[in-house]
């Protein structure tokens, strides 16, 4: 599932869509994968999207707004917006690199930017 998930950051990924994938209903699905992850679906799904979009953003090649649609948000604004409350900062702050140096590093996450 976490492959799957990965593999498709840039589509909705609904919890229904997620169960379907394994033939569960969404809440047996939600149970079971927070207790194999200790993480709720979506929350993973977040994550992995912030994750992404850091690799994305440690390379000046690609807007802001073309990152943010290639991890799932559909909105610039909504993705700044997420990205800020995971990291506590803004893309275009982490982009630039006024982030602190001794935050975590991403977990779970891939370095591919696409």
């Amino acid at each position: 599932m976490i492959e799957y998930i990965q593999q498709n950051l840039d589509k909705g990924l609904s919890l229904a869509e997620l169960a379907g994938v394994v033939y569960m209903s969404p809440y047996h699905f939600a149970r079971l994968f927070k207790q194999s992850t200790g993480t709720p679906p979506h929350r993973f799904v977040i994550r992995q999207r912030i994750d992404r979009a850091r690799a994305c953003l440690a390379t000046p090649d690609s807007p802001i707004a073309e990152i943010s649609r290639m991890v799932g948000f559909r909105t610039a604004s909504h993705f700044s917006t997420v990205f800020r409350r995971v990291t506590g900062v803004t893309p275009g702050g982490y982009r630039t690199g006024s982030w602190r140096a001794d935050r975590p590093s991403p977990e779970g996450g891939t370095d591919e930017c696409h």
